[in-house]
């Protein structure tokens, strides 16, 4: 439901934040009393209108006319954006006890993640939660499921090629690249092929995306109350539920992979999880063990179906960076192979190509965090229980740390562009504590997916094919999906 705005404090905040293992929330001294401004319309209703018609346009306007810094107030919820590198640090790294996940947009996507990793606000029971998970996704254990990857991807690229005409006719590449996204994330999960179940979760995915995105740009009916979109919604979350319970369900009743698989290959990431113990010697239960699963699965290939999408578009419109990853592919993989994971070092523009992809389009272009205490942020006071928004979209685009912000442009990562600029005027997958815990594996994945594309194949774009355009749901999607034409290099 809407949260009923409070009265903004005039003096600040004594004590600190909720218990927390760590200590409380240490609070700056003298606070400072003046809020950050406020963007017009100042009306609370015209504010939401505004931020519903428009939600980028909304906050373009806010920046361009209030700076790095302001407030908004869409049906009284109190909002902070914060658009620069150090207002970033200050929240997510150098305070980052002073916030927590309990924010409007971790509210919202909540009926869908419940308590998987990616939403939980509970301090504890997430630091529970990322210390049996976060050892099976350093790099180490990611380089286990490369395979999986370029093995899909060269199955993917045989279904292209045994079509009809097959560099005839244009491929929806979003569609293609989600269909792919779930075969990894099934093979890497489950040691399973993912079948016809990939479409039912991707139509189930999309339809909550859309609601929930409708829903954050304003909150209103709630979502208890049973209107059609949000009896749609429920219907998304039972059958995302039942793909992913599914897989469970067979793995109690079968047991792991037999031996014979386990000296092929190592654990899929169930299994590990299956038998991860906490420091005390406990572990998940089923309801957590399926929540953590199924933020997986939508974390995977989510982040993976948009930014690959976004990345082969991108090469489709740029054929100069595209000439330059072919070069780099071909001097690599000089004798026709493909790409494994100790080839990554090795495709460093290729590597430039997915962060300048990330930068542009990011698929978690926004996050949010809640404000446990009354806090400082360049030079404004940021009152407790305040929703603090980072839009990576208009982060990514500041003038001040990008010379061309609209431009594509892979050399904006090249080791001396990265070394001149501030570390967090670039976050793609968040930064500090929280920081994505699937970043190895989905860089890897991007990596390797589009490098195994490009030995043999490119993607172009089809005569008069119009310019794709951002739709920022939940997620930032190519809208209408990106469409391309398969050509042999």
């Amino acid at each position: 439901m809407p949260v009923k705005e409070r009265s903004e404090p005039t003096e600040p905040r004594k004590g600190g934040g909720p218990a927390d293992p760590a200590g409380p929330a240490e609070l700056p001294p003298d606070l400072p009393p003046e809020l950050p401004p406020l963007a017009s319309p100042r009306h609370r209703v015209g504010s939401a209108l505004a931020f519903r018609r428009d939600q980028l346009g909304f906050l373009a306007r806010g920046i361009e006319e209030h700076g790095d810094l302001f407030r908004f107030r869409p049906l009284g919820i109190p909002m902070v954006l914060i658009n620069h590198p150090d207002h970033i640090q200050h929240v997510l790294v150098e305070h980052s006890e002073r916030y927590d996940k309990g924010a409007a947009l971790f509210k919202i996507v909540r009926p869908v993640l419940r308590d998987g990793l990616i939403a939980i606000a509970d301090m504890d029971r997430w630091r529970r939660q990322r210390r049996m998970m976060a050892p099976h996704f350093t790099p180490r254990t990611v380089a286990t499921f490369a395979r999986n990857m370029t093995d899909e991807t060269e199955l993917m690229l045989e279904r292209w090629t045994s079509r009809p005409e097959p560099y005839a006719r244009p491929l929806d590449v979003t569609d293609e690249i989600g269909q792919l996204a779930l075969r990894i994330v099934t093979r890497s999960l489950f040691s399973a092929q993912v079948g016809d179940s990939a479409r039912d979760f991707e139509q189930a995915f999309g339809a909550a995306n859309a609601i929930l995105a409708d829903f954050f740009r304003f909150p209103f009916p709630p979502l208890s109350v049973p209107t059609p979109s949000h009896r749609v919604l429920r219907r998304a979350v039972d059958d995302m539920d039942s793909f992913v319970s599914g897989f469970i369900e067979r793995r109690l009743a079968d047991g792991p992979p037999g031996e014979a698989d386990a000296e092929e290959e190592a654990p899929d990431l169930l299994t590990l999880l299956m038998h991860t113990v906490d420091d005390d010697g406990s572990g998940m239960d089923l309801e957590q063990l399926h929540h953590e699963v199924l933020n997986l699965c939508i974390g995977a290939y989510e982040t993976t179906t948009n930014a690959l999408s976004w990345a082969f578009y991108l090469l489709a419109r740029h054929p100069e960076a595209e000439a330059r990853v072919h070069a780099e592919v071909d001097e690599v993989l000089d004798d026709g192979r493909v790409p494994g994971f100790d080839d990554l070092p090795r495709f460093p523009y290729t590597r430039r190509v997915i962060d300048e992809t990330l930068r542009i389009y990011s698929p978690a272009y926004q996050t949010m965090r809640r404000a446990l205490v009354d806090d400082e942020i360049g030079g404004h006071r940021i009152p407790a229980h305040s929703n603090v928004l980072i839009n990576s979209y208009f982060l990514h685009r500041h003038p001040d740390f990008w010379p061309a912000p609209d431009t594509f442009d892979p050399d904006n990562f090249a080791p001396e562009a990265v070394a001149a600029r501030p570390k967090h005027a670039y976050v793609p997958f968040g930064s500090g504590p929280r920081v994505c815990i699937g970043k190895h594996f989905a860089l890897t994945e991007l990596v390797l997916a589009l490098t195994t594309v490009a030995r043999r194949h490119r993607l172009v774009l089809p005569d008069g094919a119009p310019e794709v355009e951002p739709d920022p749901l939940i997620t930032l999607h190519p809208k209408g999906g990106v469409h391309l034409r398969l050509e042999p290099r």
